[in-house]
């Protein structure tokens, strides 16, 4: 919305039937109905037909890399939900999520105190969305960690091939343009057989992130992740002991 506008959110609980639910591969039953709508330019219907695609995006260069609608659809995807888009050129967009509804509840809220595990070591954390690895640090620096960070695989192996007797542990982010989470693991390895890494995707667990952890990547964590997983994993692998 260039020129400004209005932004809609709205929630509903519902029960979606069978029919409705086919073509997206997903069960029948209760759902979470979340929409967004904009008041904003709208999108062409070539552009419609590729916005979940990774790196796809129509910002100027060096503007972003089109990989926050991947990300999103690859969580709702992995969470058992999809996502319907709706837009016209001129008219705004909606984006329409469903999550289905858990059928668990929270019996006790634990304090703030009791979820998180801190740490003092220095925790070197890559990602190329500039949003995500500014919380990421923010998340780390809670958590007493000293950060550096890196918004591609090339600064973090600069970064890396200066500093590596202070980083204690890097996350690492898999899908990145240029040098791909996993090459940077592999370069990286060649520097330090030992080093400890974490990688983050806002993916599965499968294809490129379960055959980078074959390689000896120490875990993997799924993006978005809460302050008290991302606190439970760099004690996990910090306390490991090198299995070289």
């Amino acid at each position: 919305m260039p020129a400004g506008g209005k932004l809609f959110l709205e929630t509903e609980n519902v029960v979606l039937d069978e029919n409705f639910v086919r073509p997206y591969k997903v069960k029948p039953g209760r759902y979470v109905k979340v929409s967004v709508t904009d008041t904003g330019i709208g999108m062409s219907e070539e552009t419609l037909q590729r916005i979940f695609e990774p790196f796809f995006t129509t910002k100027e260069m060096g503007r972003g890399i089109g990989l926050g609608l991947a990300s999103a659809y690859g969580i709702i995807k992995n969470h058992g939900g999809f996502i319907i888009v709706s837009s016209q050129k001129g008219r705004g967009s909606t984006f329409t999520m469903y999550m289905p509804c858990s059928e668990t509840y929270l019996s006790q809220e634990a304090a703030p105190e009791d979820l998180v595990l801190k740490g003092s070591e220095t925790v070197l954390i890559v990602d190329d969305e500039e949003i995500v690895l500014d919380v990421g640090v923010e998340i780390l620096k809670t958590l007493g960690y000293q950060v550096l960070s890196a918004n591609s695989g090339q600064e973090a192996l600069e970064i890396y091939g200066n500093r590596s007797n202070e980083i204690a542990m890097i996350i690492l982010d898999m899908i990145m343009p240029e040098m791909s989470g996993g090459k940077v693991f592999d370069e990286i390895r060649t520097l330090n057989p030992d080093v400890k890494v974490l990688l983050a995707s806002g993916y599965s667990m499968n294809g490129q992130a379960a055959a980078i952890l074959e390689r000896g990547c120490n875990g993997f964590i799924q993006k978005p992740y809460t302050i008290k997983a991302l606190s439970e994993k760099l004690r996990k692998i910090l306390e490991e002991e090198s299995v070289h």
